[in-house]
């Protein structure tokens, strides 16, 4: 399969993951704009959330608002009872990375597997920096690490460090069976845990995605924020019109000449008719898809498309 031609964007460290942290600061997944309701703040969130947790019942003390009194717990007891609520000011997020085999794949720049630890870091980062609780999982075609949320610098270095692992044991003699239902079987761990108000960050290709993939995600989204973030590798798309290449799988390799048109023709209808389908299965599910090129710098994209996206939620 095509390469970078240095090492530098085949494997990714842990060092090289933490040091994400200061271009992480101008990124945003919340833009806040006016609202013009009544009775609302002077500012409306973009992003879900119930703004007040519950946090105990106690005795009615004068000056408490009335609206606050537990009318039941005051039928039960003959005296006022008031709840009382503490600002909500965090929310968990979960970030979920594919190193599949799928993704150990680049033309130049980058792997898209280094490209998807990079987004996942970035991602990381910026979210701890705003107060929210980080975990996620790190899958490949055999195993799925979780990392639980926490807000700390801790967190967020331990799922570097998974995510530097599983990549490191990327390489183009991989013996074992890809999995494309590895994406749904984590999927489906992730909405085990994020059962409301979470933050779900999916960062893959969407390689083996189904009906499975779509269902679980919308019904991570009735309840959660839901972003996906497209990873791929423009080289299918702007292929050189001669030469011959190798392309390998791992055991397998083939030969192919790009020099014939026919050959040529018939990557790029696949290519494209894979762009499409991803496009539609978007429109369907009616979620941000982000597309983010391992062939170019991580940072910029990852800023420009949140705020593009943001830009297109005001407009609705």
């Amino acid at each position: 399969m095509p390469t970078t031609e240095s090492t530098a964007g085949v494997h990714i460290s842990t060092d090289q993951l933490v040091a994400l942290e200061a271009r992480a600061r101008d990124l945003s997944f919340v833009q806040k704009y006016r609202s013009h309701q009544q009775l609302a703040g002077r500012m409306q969130s973009s992003m879900r959330g119930r703004g007040l947790t519950f946090e105990e019942l106690r005795d009615y003390l004068p000056g408490d608002d009335i609206r606050s009194i537990d009318w039941r717990v005051t039928a039960r007891t003959n005296k006022p009872v008031v709840r009382v609520y503490s600002e909500e000011k965090e929310r968990p997020a979960l970030i979920v990375v594919d190193q599949r085999i799928n993704m150990f794949f680049g033309s130049r720049r980058a792997m898209k597997s280094v490209a998807a630890a990079e987004v996942a870091m970035l991602c990381a980062w910026r979210i701890l920096g705003s107060g929210d609780r980080v975990g996620g999982f790190v899958f490949n075609d055999g195993d799925i690490e979780e990392v639980r949320p926490h807000r700390s610098r801790e967190a967020v270095i331990t799922l570097a460090g998974k995510v530097a692992t599983q990549n490191g044991r990327l390489e183009a003699g991989f013996s074992g069976a890809p999995s494309p239902a590895s994406l749904d079987t984590v999927l489906q761990r992730v909405a085990g845990i994020a059962h409301h108000d979470h933050l779900v960050v999916v960062i893959s290709d969407f390689d083996g995605h189904s009906a499975t993939t779509r269902d679980t995600l919308l019904r991570l989204s009735g309840r959660n924020d839901v972003i996906c973030i497209l990873v791929y590798d423009p080289f299918l798309l702007e292929l050189p019109t001669t030469g011959d290449i190798v392309v390998s799988g791992g055991t397998l390799q083939a030969e192919l000449s790009l020099r014939r048109a026919d050959i040529r023709q018939a990557i790029d209808t696949f290519a494209r008719a894979r762009g499409r389908e991803l496009r539609d299965w978007q429109r369907e599910l009616g979620l941000p898809m982000l597309p983010v090129s391992a062939a170019e710098e991580t940072a910029p994209q990852l800023r420009r498309l949140l705020e593009q996206a943001a830009w297109r939620q005001r407009r609705r």
